[in-house]
C-alpha cells in the first residue's frame, strides 16, 4: 500500500498536569479531503500544533510526512517539505500590497542565506518571477486580481480570508492543512471555499482540515476524524461519522 502523505501514532501532548492529546493515531493518504472534527477544547488546533512544528509532542509520539519523521523539525523547516498551513485567525501583512503578501510566502524557497539574496542572483530573480506568476494565477482564481497593489489591511474581512488562503497555496503544496476556512464568513464565500478546496484536490492537493461547520464537512470530506477530549473516539465515512452514538453524544450533545 502507498506510504501515506501524513501518519500520526500515538499522537500525545501535555501542558503541565493537562493531557491535551491521548495516543491520536490516523493516516492522510494522497488525494484525500480529511475532517478533523470535536467539540472546543478536544485538541484539534493543539495537534495541528504538534503536526507542523509549533508544539513538540510528548515521547512516544510519532509524526511522519511524506515518509519522513519530523517530530523536532522546526515550522519552516516542515513547510519546506511541501505541506502547509492556515490559522484560525487570519494573519496577513496589513501594510504589504495583496501581491507583497503573497511573495512573503515563498521567500523561504529562494537562496539559503540571506546575502545571496540581497545580491539578487538571477537564481533569486528567476524565483521572483515564478513566484509573480504564481500569484497571479491564485488571485484570479479567487477573484482578487484588481486588489494585487491594494495594501493587504484595507481588504475586507472575507477577502483577507480568501488570501490566506492562497497564501497557503503559494508554494504549491501536496498536503494543506486548514485551520476552520469556513468559520465567521458568509454562505456565498463558504460555498466560494468549498469549491476551491474540491477543485484543488481533483488536481491532486491533498487536504486535512479542522472545521465547526457541519454542512462543509460532510459535504466534501472523504472521510472524518473525531477527537474528544484529547483522543480519537470515531473514523469514518460521514454518513458513518453522522450515526455514530460516540460521535453524537460528544460532539452533536444528543
Amino acid at each position: 500500500m502507498e506510504e501515506p502523505l501524513l501518519r500520526l501514532d500515538g499522537l500525545t501532548k501535555r501542558f503541565g498536569g493537562v493531557l491535551a492529546l491521548r495516543d491520536v493515531s490516523f493516516r492522510v493518504h494522497a488525494g484525500e479531503i480529511v475532517g478533523l472534527i470535536g467539540p472546543n477544547g478536544s485538541g484539534k488546533t493543539t495537534l495541528f500544533n504538534c503536526i507542523t512544528g509549533f508544539l513538540s509532542p510528548d515521547p512516544p509520539s510519532d509524526v511522519m510526512i511524506f515518509g519522513r519523521r519530523v517530530v523536532g523539525m522546526s515550522p519552516d523547516q516542515i513547510a519546506r517539505l511541501g505541506m502547509v498551513r492556515t490559522f484560525q485567525e487570519v494573519r496577513v501583512f496589513k501594510q504589504l500590497s495583496v501581491m507583497d503578501n503573497l511573495l512573503m510566502a515563498v521567500q523561504q524557497h529562494q537562496e539559503d542565506t540571506i546575502g545571496k539574496r540581497f545580491l539578487n542572483t538571477p537564481r533569486v530573480q528567476a524565483f521572483e518571477a515564478k513566484g509573480k506568476d504564481r500569484a497571479r494565477e491564485l488571485l484570479e482564481m479567487v477573484g482578487l486580481q484588481a486588489h494585487a497593489t491594494t495594501p493587504a489591511g484595507l481588504l475586507s474581512y472575507g477577502q483577507r480570508k480568501l488570501l490566506t488562503f492562497i497564501f497557503a497555496l503559494m508554494p504549491d503544496p501536496r498536503l494543506v492543512l486548514l485551520d476552520e476556512p469556513a468559520a465567521a464568513v458568509n454562505p456565498v464565500l463558504i460555498d466560494t471555499l468549498k469549491a476551491h478546496i474540491v477543485q484543488l484536490n481533483r488536481l491532486g492537493t491533498t487536504f486535512l482540515l479542522v472545521e465547526h461547520n457541519m454542512d462543509v464537512v460532510m459535504d466534501i470530506c472523504q472521510r472524518i476524524v473525531v477527537l474528544d477530549h484529547g483522543e480519537k473516539i470515531a473514523e469514518g465515512v460521514p454518513e458513518a461519522i453522522q450515526k455514530n452514538e460516540r460521535v453524537l453524544d460528544a460532539y452533536f450533545g444528543i
